[in-house]
C-alpha cells in the first residue's frame, strides 16, 4: 500500500483482530457484535486513519434489491456454472432480489460492489482480481467451496468432494481396477485440490502408484486430448480413467477408442462433474453428481440468511453429493 492510499476496512479489520464483516458490523453499529469488539473496531479505525466511503454506507443503509454473481470466465459455459446460476437466480426470486451478474470489469469498478446487499462467489479462484476485490468490500460474501487466499468470506457452501472421490475409486477398484489414473483439475480452486490430494490418499492406501496429469484450469477440448494421449503413452498400463475438469470425460472417448481401448472392458472411465450429454455418450458414463442449482440455491440462501441476521459470519453449510453409476464402469466379462 503506498502512503497516500486511503486505509481500507480489510486493514482495519486485521489490525484488530476481527473479520471484515465483523469490522463492518461494529462500524455501522449493526448486527450481532459485541459493545466490547464496537469500540476495539472503532479505537483502531481512529489509530489507522480510516475514513468510511459515505456513498457506500448510505447505500448500505437500505436494501439495494439486489446480490452478485461472480464466476471463474473462461467456465461460464459449462453445464454445471449455467446450472449454478439458476440455483441462484430461484433462491433469489423467492426473495424477491434480482442477481447481478459481476464480470472483470468490476475489478476496475469497484463502487459497482457497493450497489449490491451481498455477493455469491463461484468457485473462487486464488488468481482472481474480482474475487480480492470483493472479499476486500464491504459487503458480505458467500462461496461456493472454501477460497485459498488470506481472506474469510460470510459464509460458505461445501461438498465432501474427497469421500466421493474415494468412494468412486473403491467403486472401479472393486470392479476390477488397481491402476486408475487421474486427469486432474488445477489447485487454483479448493475443488481441484481436495481431489488431487484425496486421490494421492487413496493411492498410498492402496497401495499403488500415482498416475496423475494436471490440466490448465479452462482448458479447451483440444488441450484436453492432447493431455490425455500424454498420459496413456507415459502410463500404457492403466486401467481407468477419471477425469476432473468438466467436459473432460467425454472428450477422453475417442482418444481411448484412438489409442485401441474399450471403455467398459479393458478401461473404466468415470468423471468427477456430472452433466447430461455423460448419460447419452457410447457407454454412458459414470460421474459424481455435484447438484449444482442446489449449490447455487444453497449459497444465495445463506447469503439471505446473513443479511437477515439469522446466521453467524463465517457460517459453513454442507451439501450432500452423489455418485451416478453407468456402463463406463460395469463389471467386466
Amino acid at each position: 500500500m503506498s502512503a497516500d492510499a486511503p486505509v481500507t476496512l480489510v486493514e482495519v479489520a486485521r489490525a484488530a483482530g476481527v473479520s471484515k464483516t465483523t469490522a463492518s458490523d461494529a462500524l455501522r453499529r449493526s448486527g450481532r457484535v459485541s459493545e466490547k469488539t464496537r469500540k476495539l473496531v472503532a479505537d483502531t479505525a481512529d489509530r489507522l486513519g480510516y475514513t468510511p466511503n459515505l456513498s457506500a454506507r448510505s447505500l448500505r443503509a437500505a436494501t439495494t434489491g439486489a446480490i452478485g454473481l461472480h464466476l471463474p470466465e473462461v467456465l461460464t459455459r459449462s453445464e454445471y456454472y449455467m446450472s449454478f446460476v439458476f440455483g441462484v437466480i430461484d433462491q433469489a426470486s423467492r426473495h424477491d432480489y434480482d442477481v447481478t451478474l459481476l464480470t472483470s470489469r468490476s475489478a476496475r469498478a469497484r463502487a459497482a460492489f457497493h450497489r449490491l446487499d451481498g455477493v455469491v462467489l463461484g468457485d473462487p479462484l486464488v488468481t482472481d482480481p474480482v474475487v480480492h476485490g470483493l472479499l476486500a468490500s464491504a459487503v458480505p460474501v458467500v462461496t461456493c467451496e472454501r477460497f485459498t487466499g488470506d481472506a474469510e468470506p460470510a459464509g460458505t457452501v461445501r461438498s465432501d468432494h474427497a469421500a466421493m472421490l474415494s468412494r468412486l475409486l473403491d467403486r472401479l477398484h472393486d470392479t476390477g481396477a488397481s491402476r486408475p489414473a487421474l486427469l486432474a483439475s488445477s489447485t487454483i480452486t479448493d475443488w481441484g485440490a481436495i481431489l488431487q490430494r484425496a486421490y494421492r490418499e487413496w493411492c498410498e492406501r492402496r497401495g499403488t502408484a500415482v498416475r496423475l496429469r494436471e490440466l490448465p484450469y479452462g482448458a479447451p477440448s483440444e488441450v484436453t486430448q492432447d493431455e490425455i494421449r500424454a498420459l496413456l503413452a507415459a502410463e500404457p498400463g492403466i486401467d481407468a480413467l477419471v477425469c476432473a475438469p468438466d467436459g473432460s470425460a467425454a472428450a477422453a472417448l475417442p482418444v481411448l477408442r484412438e489409442a485401441g481401448r474399450e471403455v467398459g472392458r479393458d478401461v473404466l472411465l468415470a468423471a468427477c462433474v456430472d452433466s447430461g450429454p455423460l448419460a447419452h455418450t457410447d457407454p454412458p458414463i459414470t460421474a459424481i453428481d455435484l447438484r449444482p442449482r442446489e449449490a447455487g440455491a444453497a449459497c444465495a440462501e445463506l447469503l439471505f440468511e446473513l443479511l437477515a441476521g439469522t446466521a453467524d459470519e463465517g457460517a459453513v453449510r454442507d451439501l450432500p453429493i452423489g455418485l451416478v453409476e453407468r456402463r463406463s464402469t460395469a463389471p467386466r466379462d
